[in-house]
C-alpha cells in the first residue's frame, strides 16, 4: 500500500516537473507578445489621475483574468475537437498584431498622450467614464494579446494529453496576469515613488542619496514608458511576422534556408545567422502589417463611393 502510495507520488511529480519545463519554454516562445503586453497595458493606464493608476490596473487585471477564464477552455475545447484551427488561429492574431505594430508606426501614437491630458483637463468631460472607457478598452486589448499568447503556448503543447495541456495553460494564465499587471503597477507608481524620495528631508548621506535615486525615478519613468512602447511595436513584428511565416510552409523553408547561410558568412557567420531570422520575420510582419493598414484605410473610401453611385 505505502509503495502504491508513494509510486504515485513519483508519478505526480514527474508530471509536474514535465508541466514545469513546457511552461518555461511556453514562456519563451510568448516572450516577445508579453513585452507587448506589458508596453501597452502600461500606456492605456498612462494620464489616469495618479490617486486611480492602482484602481484602473486592478479593474484591467480583473478583466485579463475573465479573459482568461474564457480563453484557456476554448483553447482547450479546440485542440480536442478542431486541432485544424490552431495554426489558422494563429496566423489571424499574427496579422493583428502586424496591423497594431503598422498602425501605430504609419498614424503615430504620439497624439494618444496629449488626448488623454486634454479629456483630464476638460471640466466638461466625465472622468468616470471616461476611466470605464479605457478600461474596457484595455480589457479589449488583452483579450486579443491574451489569445494570441494562449494559441501560442497550445502550440507548444499540442502533442501533449489534455491534463497537461490544461496545466501548463493554467500556469502560463496566471502567470501572465500576475506578472504583467505587477509589472505595469510598479511602472506606473514609479515616478510617485521618485517623488516622495526626492521630498524627503535631512542633509544625511543617505537621505542625500535617496532624493538623488528620487530624480532619478523621476527622470527614468517616461524614458522607460516610452522605451516599453518602441519595444512593444518591435515585438508586433517580430513575433508576428515570425507567427505568419511558421503558418506558410515554402516562406519559413525559405527564411531557414536564409539564416543557415548567413551563418556561413565567413567571421561574421556567428552573429548574421541568429540574426537573419529574426529580422525576416520581422520584415514579413512590416510588409504584412502595412498591407493590412492600406487596405483597411480603403474600406471606407469604397463604401463612400458605393454610397455615392
Amino acid at each position: 500500500m505505502a509503495s502504491s502510495f508513494f509510486a504515485l507520488f513519483d508519478d505526480i511529480a514527474t508530471m509536474l516537473d514535465d508541466v514545469a519545463t513546457m511552461t518555461k519554454v511556453a514562456v519563451k516562445k510568448t516572450a516577445g507578445v508579453l513585452g507587448d503586453d506589458l508596453a501597452l497595458n502600461a500606456e492605456q493606464v498612462t494620464g489616469v489621475q495618479p490617486d486611480r493608476e492602482l484602481p484602473v490596473v486592478w479593474a484591467v487585471a480583473k478583466g485579463s483574468l475573465v479573459n482568461k477564464a474564457i480563453l484557456v477552455p476554448s483553447a482547450l475545447l479546440i485542440s480536442a475537437f478542431a486541432p485544424i484551427l490552431i495554426t489558422p488561429l494563429l496566423m489571424l492574431g499574427g496579422a493583428y498584431l502586424c496591423f497594431e505594430g503598422a498602425e501605430k508606426l504609419m498614424h503615430g501614437g504620439g497624439g494618444h498622450s496629449e488626448k488623454l491630458k486634454e479629456a483630464i483637463a476638460d471640466p466638461k468631460v466625465d472622468l468616470v467614464a471616461f476611466e470605464m472607457g479605457k478600461i474596457k478598452g484595455a480589457i479589449r486589448t488583452d483579450f486579443v494579446l491574451s489569445a494570441e499568447i494562449v494559441a501560442i503556448t497550445l502550440d507548444t503543447v499540442a502533442d501533449k494529453g489534455v491534463a497537461d495541456q490544461a496545466m501548463v495553460l493554467t500556469a502560463i494564465a496566471l502567470l501572465i496576469t500576475v506578472g504583467v499587471y505587477g509589472l505595469v503597477g510598479g511602472i506606473v507608481k514609479l515616478d510617485d515613488l521618485g517623488l516622495h524620495l526626492k521630498g524627503m528631508d535631512g542633509e544625511g548621506l543617505l537621505t542625500k542619496g535617496q532624493r538623488w535615486i528620487g530624480f532619478l525615478l523621476i527622470q527614468a519613468a517616461p524614458l522607460l514608458l516610452k522605451t516599453l512602447s518602441f519595444v512593444g511595436t518591435i515585438a508586433m513584428f517580430l513575433v508576428g511576422g515570425g507567427i505568419l511565416v511558421h503558418g506558410v510552409g515554402p516562406l519559413a523553408e525559405f527564411i531557414q534556408n536564409l539564416s543557415e547561410g548567413a551563418s556561413e558568412v565567413g567571421a561574421l557567420g556567428w552573429l548574421l545567422g541568429p540574426l537573419a531570422s529574426p529580422l525576416a520575420n520581422g520584415v514579413v510582419g512590416l510588409v504584412a502589417g502595412a498591407l493590412l493598414v492600406l487596405g483597411i484605410g480603403l474600406l471606407p473610401k469604397k463604401r463612400e463611393e458605393a454610397q455615392e453611385a
